[in-house]
């Protein structure tokens, strides 16, 4: 090393990564940091994309002796390491076998050590160490805007290499974030987690994203995405979607989580859903009408009321169960928070990893993505969800006046019927535009193929 350790401090910044302070300390001796990390025995090989290369939210768990080997390369004190590095005294079984007294090291992704990884904003690290290096933290998904230089700080898992997108020309990004502290107090005060607030909302919103896509009144969004894209997202609009998705949406879903807190909401859906009299949720309800003019879409309403299977009537549904003490014993049904894992909305990692392999595997085309259009996916997701939560919103039902009972029973099942067939006809018209031969899709669907290619010719002219 050209300079003693420790001779020039670095201080860690709030909430970041070790590998990244590792990274910071390297570049202060004019080191590359392979070479700095070679004072360590490490313990396995450090994680990369399926493609090759190395992640950016690389995380390092040190064990005793080599956190204290840090602390004298960095010239901080192990209790501003402490405070500093959220990874910081964490370890690993793999640690522990080393000897004594010897620096050892074991190689993590950040998402499994200490949740969402950001990269910083360079030009606030500046600010702080006099240069505009990369710094990568742990951050929740409603704290990435940088209001002092107007930029989006984007998830460092991804393989890509935009470390922040430019808020300049979108200041209700911004504006959302400020919104965000009052609605996480809110959150506090009923007694619910805030990030289990914002999961959800972020998880209605995501859906309506997707959805979106048919959605002729929407004009917020795509505005919202050139800006961000630097003016136009032009011929790569899949991967803008995927990239600037939450950056996009945020507002929105400061929004969503705003409202689902708000009790009178809450009454609104237990209205609905007929109180006393229990009914199907109707499309023109009053809560999803409300919530869509909080969200700055007055016409929403009847397209989040009929998207049964999503989160939003999830929610509605937990809602309404508990009120009527039909909701069985304590479990995730009577939570209203509860975000079931398949309406958790992919990440960016995962969606570019998709994208990837959809442009490099040969023969995509005959895979189902790369061929079905993404709205016409979405309707198939979105009518098999909804005859899922019809279905669901009979638990219970099985008590009170005969007529109550059999008129609901009669009109769910049947609504979840004419749902099941709707997917069922929109799966098999995708799978033949998509190239597939008539006569297997007919096989697979147990009838001639006569008859399917009479069926699909009736559901195009109905313009299903």
């Amino acid at each position: 090393m050209p300079h003693h350790p420790g001779l020039l401090r670095t201080a860690p910044l709030p909430g970041e990564t070790t590998s990244s302070l590792i990274c910071r300390i390297a570049g202060r001796y004019g080191m590359e940091a392979k070479v700095l990390r070679s004072y360590w025995q490490w313990r396995n090989y450090p994680p990369g994309h399926d493609g090759g290369g190395a992640r950016a939210d690389a995380e390092v768990l040190l064990n005793t002796a080599g956190r204290q080997l840090l602390a004298g390369l960095s010239g901080a004190e192990e209790d501003v390491l402490a405070r500093a590095l959220p990874s910081w005294g964490q370890e690993d079984t793999k640690l522990s076998a080393g000897k004594n007294g010897v620096p050892a090291a074991a190689w993590r992704t950040g998402g499994a050590v200490a949740g969402p990884v950001a990269f910083g904003c360079r030009l606030c690290a500046a600010r702080r160490t006099g240069t505009a290096v990369r710094v990568v933290r742990y951050a929740p998904r409603w704290e990435r805007v940088c209001v002092r230089h107007g930029r989006w700080l984007l998830d460092a898992d991804a393989d890509q290499p935009l470390e922040h997108l430019d808020l300049r020309g979108v200041p209700e990004v911004a504006a959302a974030q400020r919104r965000w502290t009052g609605v996480a107090r809110r959150a506090a005060r009923a007694g619910v987690e805030p990030e289990r607030v914002f999961a959800l909302a972020h998880a209605v919103v995501a859906r309506w994203w997707e959805q979106a896509l048919h959605w002729e009144r929407e004009t917020i969004w795509p505005q919202r995405l050139h800006q961000v894209a630097g003016g136009n997202a032009g011929t790569a609009l899949d991967r803008w979607r995927t990239v600037g998705r939450d950056t996009v949406v945020f507002p929105e879903v400061v929004a969503v989580a705003d409202a689902l807190l708000d009790p009178a909401m809450a009454q609104l859906a237990w209205t609905d859903s007929g109180a006393g009299r229990p009914r199907a949720l109707p499309a023109d309800g009053m809560f999803c009408r409300r919530l869509g003019e909080r969200v700055g879409r007055p016409w929403l309403g009847p397209l989040a009321a009929t998207d049964y299977g999503g989160p939003l009537t999830s929610w509605m549904g937990s809602v309404i169960r508990i009120r009527r003490g039909v909701g069985g014993p304590p479990g995730y049904d009577n939570d209203p928070w509860w975000l079931r894992q398949e309406h958790q909305p992919a990440t960016m990692a995962g969606q570019l990893r998709v994208l990837g392999k959809e442009k490099k595997a040969p023969g995509s085309g005959r895979m189902w993505r790369a061929t079905v259009p993404a709205e016409q996916r979405a309707l198939i997701t979105s009518t098999i969800e909804s005859a899922e939560e019809q279905l669901l919103q009979l638990r219970g039902v099985q008590t009170g006046p005969t007529a109550d009972v059999a008129q609901q029973l009669l009109r769910n099942l049947r609504h979840s019927a004419a749902l099941i067939d709707n997917a069922w006809k929109r799966t098999a018209l995708a799978a033949v535009n998509a190239g597939m031969p008539l006569e297997e899709v007919a096989q697979w669907a147990e009838m001639s193929p006569d008859a399917l290619m009479t069926m699909l010719a009736a559901g195009q002219e109905d313009g299903g």
